[in-house]
């Protein structure tokens, strides 16, 4: 059965589907809902080789002219020149406004694809078939769409909702456990910041009486919490920068590691845990509630400690994140599990609070 979560954006409310095995009868679905509509399929390499070639091939059975782009899979593709790539084609191919970007990946695909029907003819329509759990809980919804540069991450980029989401848990059974647990640290995010029994379900889900718990309504509620925030606050200007808890510290690690080393969901985890440590001990967090987020974290074996990198080039990292403001950085952190604050520091607070737990 199909699980339904509306998204009631100012800019344009969608829907989001999520059924296993919902990728089988897509191109039906389309059929009726897009009729017409020429259809660019946006995908790296291996997604597109599971998955792409015969949602191409249906689609086109269905009546739809279809083109493909297709990129190399990860964050070092996450660039200008992947999305200039994306911009040719839909241009030799005289895509119009009708016409329709489709992202089949995961977060860096729904990035790329979404930035490209952002800003091609000022914007074309946009449908997120997310592959992975990160994407399928976290990226896909919202409508943020951006590329990274040298100098940082995600600097290049603008807020584009799209029209629909359809979510196939089924995808998830061709990731190996890193990249599953690459989005469980997302999913235990929305818990922490918002949802106290999505904690608890959680904690179940990782213990030995987890096998009931079923992850079609798991991605569901991590995906009503997200939605929830993005509709009061579409444009990060204030509730929503709650979601960002651990991604300062988070991306910060992917810069200084060049994205070769944590992944996107690892960094997060190990930045929530940072950031805890220093509410805690400065009193902004309940006492205890860093011992149950590491324990959380843990139980799905996503890491707790920070890496081996230079905390000058970390700081460095940290001081051309996008939330910085007039020489101060917004940062999310835990109250208590389940409810979340904003704090402003500015830069040296922060370099003297990491280096006062590195010392602790």
């Amino acid at each position: 059965m199909v699980i339904q979560v509306r998204v009631n954006t100012p800019s344009k409310p969608y829907n989001i589907e999520i059924e296993t095995g919902m990728l089988g009868y897509l191109p039906q679905l389309f059929e009726r809902r897009y009729h017409g509509r020429r259809m660019a399929i946006v995908s790296d390499n291996r997604v597109f080789s599971l998955y792409g070639e015969e949602f191409v091939r249906k689609l086109r059975i269905k009546g739809f002219e279809t083109i493909s782009v297709t990129f190399p899979e990860g964050e070092p593709s996450k660039n200008l020149r992947t999305l200039e790539g994306i911009y040719n084609a839909l241009a030799d191919a005289a895509f119009t406004r009708s016409d329709y970007v489709v992202a089949l990946g995961g977060g860096v695909t729904g990035d790329i694809a979404g930035l490209a029907a952002a800003t091609f003819l000022r914007g074309l329509g946009f449908i997120q078939i997310p592959t992975t759990l990160l994407a399928m809980v976290d990226s896909s919804i919202g409508g943020k769409a951006a590329v990274d540069m040298e100098q940082g991450k995600n600097l290049v980029g603008a807020f584009y909702q799209p029209d629909a989401v359809y979510t196939d848990p089924g995808f998830l059974a061709t990731l190996d456990d890193r990249q599953l647990l690459d989005g469980m640290a997302e999913l235990i995010k929305h818990g922490l910041i918002c949802d106290r029994d999505l904690c608890d379900k959680l904690e179940i889900m990782a213990s030995d009486t987890g096998a009931g718990v079923i992850f079609d309504e798991i991605i569901a509620a991590s995906c009503r919490i997200k939605s929830a925030i993005v509709e009061q606050d579409e444009h990060d200007t204030g509730l929503r920068q709650i979601l960002n808890f651990g991604h300062t510290i988070g991306h910060a690690i992917e810069k200084v590691q060049q994205y070769q080393g944590l992944t996107h969901g690892e960094a997060v985890s190990v930045g929530m845990v940072y950031i805890t440590r220093i509410t805690e001990r400065l009193g902004l967090t309940k006492p205890g509630t860093l011992k149950r987020l590491t324990g959380l974290l843990e139980s799905f074996n996503l890491p707790v400690a920070l890496p081996d990198v230079n905390m000058k080039d970390l700081v460095g990292a940290i001081r051309i994140d996008k939330k910085s403001r007039s020489g101060l950085i917004t940062i999310a952190y835990l109250r208590e599990t389940g409810k979340c604050g904003l704090a402003k520091w500015s830069f040296e607070e922060l370099e003297e609070h990491l280096f006062a737990q590195l010392e602790n």
